[in-house]
């Protein structure tokens, strides 16, 4: 064997061995994505096409579960009640673009106070939140209803009548994803150059033509970030209405989402089969929804 021949060996030795490496340190991640991801999807297929014994066992029923889904009264109303919501909660991006504009001027006094009171909501338990904002809605001794009587508004039911409900906690998701949206921004307009700000100062650009030319332009990816996981978010609905509304409550069936649907379906009516074809339903809508936005981020997000 020549020196060549010899000094090859050992490297491609090495390279082999290298290339296991990887997998090593993959190999947990890539089997908890496997366990609790694609099986689960995977598993949710199987069950849409069979139905569930009420003491155990499933049989094979074709695509009966599917046409059921198209004959549902409930599905048209569960589906327009979900994008109600997460248009509702989108709405709260400028909002907080607004916001984490305003804690991040230069002087401002107490922004790290104002920074950690906004981002309170974020820490608080859930179920809490919505037990307050519950009362805070109350007909009788809310302080929402109230403050309408001052100028003398009689406040509507707003956890128990169709339509307000679904305001009601529309309101509360949006005062819920400000937090995370203000950090996000906050990061992305600390990573705009002062530079471009001065230019712009120089070309007499007032502040809110610095805030429509400088500073929302540079944050659209950040802004189309937010737009993904808010939009995600809100399709998955179901802590906050459940807290909210409670099961008894005469407005919930005008007033719940796909994902309560979904838990109806499969832990009260233990229909598990056709409460798998929800999830599937939810699954294409959110990947739609997912798809429209990353078609449309190239007219509008820019990354230079």
């Amino acid at each position: 064997m020549s020196h060549e021949t010899a000094a090859a060996a050992p490297r491609s030795r090495r390279r082999g061995a290298d290339g296991w490496w990887p997998l090593v340190f993959l190999g947990p991640l890539l089997i908890g994505v496997a366990v609790f991801y694609f099986w689960p999807i995977l598993a949710t297929v199987i069950n849409s096409f069979t139905v569930f014994g009420p003491f155990g066992g499933r049989t094979f029923n074709g695509l009966a579960n599917f046409a059921q889904l198209l004959q549902d009264s409930f599905i048209p109303r569960a589906v327009l009640n979900t994008l109600i919501y997460t248009l509702i909660v989108l709405c709260g991006i400028p909002l907080a673009v607004c916001i984490a504009s305003l804690l991040n001027q230069k002087g401002l006094r107490f922004a790290r106070f104002y920074q950690v009171l906004f981002f309170l909501p974020a820490v608080s338990m859930p179920v809490a939140v919505s037990l307050v904002w519950r009362m805070i809605f109350n007909k009788e001794f809310g302080l929402v209803n109230w403050a309408l009587s001052l100028v003398g508004i009689d406040g509507p039911y707003w956890v128990t009548a169709p339509w307000w409900s679904l305001l009601a906690v529309s309101i509360v998701g949006l005062w819920s994803s400000l937090p995370l949206a203000i950090i996000i921004l906050g990061a992305g307009l600390r990573g705009i150059p002062a530079e471009l700000y001065e230019a712009a100062q120089l070309d007499g650009a007032g502040t809110v033509r610095q805030f429509f030319s400088v500073t929302v332009p540079l944050l659209t990816p950040s802004i189309f970030f937010l737009s993904i996981i808010t939009a995600i978010n809100g399709f998955q609905l179901f802590d906050l209405l459940f807290a909210m509304m409670g099961q008894a409550n005469p407005a919930m069936a005008d007033t719940q989402s796909l994902v309560y649907l979904f838990y109806s379906e499969a832990f009260r009516q233990n229909n598990q089969g056709y409460a798998s074809v929800i999830a599937l339903l939810i699954l294409a809508i959110i990947g739609a929804f997912t798809l429209l936005q990353f078609r449309l981020q190239r007219r509008w997000v820019h990354y230079e």
